[in-house]
């Protein structure tokens, strides 16, 4: 749990600890639900619920921005802010994309869809376990880890356990047999020794933010298992490099038949329109394009290739 977020519960309850962030353009379900950040559960009464930085929360959407509500007494509600980065004027993002069809169709269908600010460790460890998984069966992996060796959180009366990600020194303590029984299979010794890295001091991802986007993600492709999409993800999801722009297959394939129909293009030539065409916020496009063609509203609209699947 993040220091100086929750306090102790009083000796008594008192009423629900709740805020509402003021904000235009939110997609709350399009953000949540579109392969950013694999621990948010959509309710039968359309909230969702979650543990961010170590504190149970439910969100809900509403007409003028977001409600929230919490289990324990909270000193502030700032890290919430940030994680949902409530503050960005997606209006002035959208304004620098380029104006080709797919990105304008994209963003018609997806408007409100925003980039999540979420804990480095967390995030860079989800990614690793998503390697060549399903969403579905990634949020199920993580789920798993953090039942099996994260702290439990507070929850309000009547609902699920919930449970912190694990830090990386309680990972560490771990084996590589462990982590396979929470299903990652040839994952395990990618995470346990990163875990390692992050224990000891000899990796520290919320360091990267302060290098250039290539040499960030030239340390993150040092680590095992660590490839290039798998680094975007972190830069983008949670580092702030707005740049950074996730090439998995799918999104190769969309990029594809999208901007290059009935041409073949090498990965390298893709990666060199990417990183000219999208402009400063490539990795906001890069997540209209992914969850346009994920939902299948592009396909309804006969411009998107791909079936739905994993990152």
């Amino acid at each position: 749990m993040s220091v100086g977020i929750c306090v102790e519960p009083p000796a008594q309850h008192g009423p629900v600890p709740r805020t509402h962030f003021a904000v235009r353009g939110y997609d709350l379900a399009a953000t949540l639900d579109s392969g950013q950040a694999f621990r948010w559960r959509a309710g039968p009464d359309g909230s969702w619920t979650g543990v961010v930085r170590g504190c149970w929360v439910r969100l809900r959407q509403t007409s003028d921005g977001i409600g929230a509500e919490a289990a324990l007494p909270l000193r502030h509600w700032h890290w919430l802010a940030d994680y949902l980065q409530v503050a960005v004027d997606l209006d002035a993002v959208l304004a620098t994309f380029p104006p080709d069809p797919p990105l304008r169709a994209a963003v018609r269908a997806c408007y409100g869809l925003r980039l999540l600010r979420q804990e480095p460790w967390e995030c860079l460890a989800s990614f690793i376990l998503s390697s060549t998984k399903r969403i579905g069966h990634i949020r199920q992996i993580v789920e798993r880890l953090c039942e099996r060796f994260g702290e439990p959180v507070a929850v309000p009366p009547g609902e699920r356990p919930a449970y912190a990600f694990p830090t990386a020194e309680r990972i560490a303590r771990l084996n590589a047999r462990a982590l396979r029984a929470c299903g990652m299979g040839f994952r395990a010794p990618y995470l346990l020794e990163t875990a390692r890295r992050v224990a000891d001091g000899r990796f520290d991802p919320a360091a990267l933010s302060a290098l250039g986007l290539e040499a960030a993600r030239a340390r993150l492709c040092e680590l095992p298992g660590v490839g290039a999409k798998i680094a975007d993800c972190v830069l983008l999801f949670a580092l702030g490099f707005e740049r950074a722009f996730p090439l998995d297959v799918w999104v190769q394939r969309a990029l594809r038949e999208w901007y290059f129909p009935r041409q073949r293009v090498r990965p390298a030539a893709l990666r060199a329109f990417v990183e000219t065409h999208f402009g400063p916020h490539a990795g906001y496009a890069q997540q209209y394009l992914f969850h346009f063609m994920r939902t299948g509203a592009g396909r309804a609209s006969g411009r998107a290739p791909c079936p739905g699947g994993a990152r």
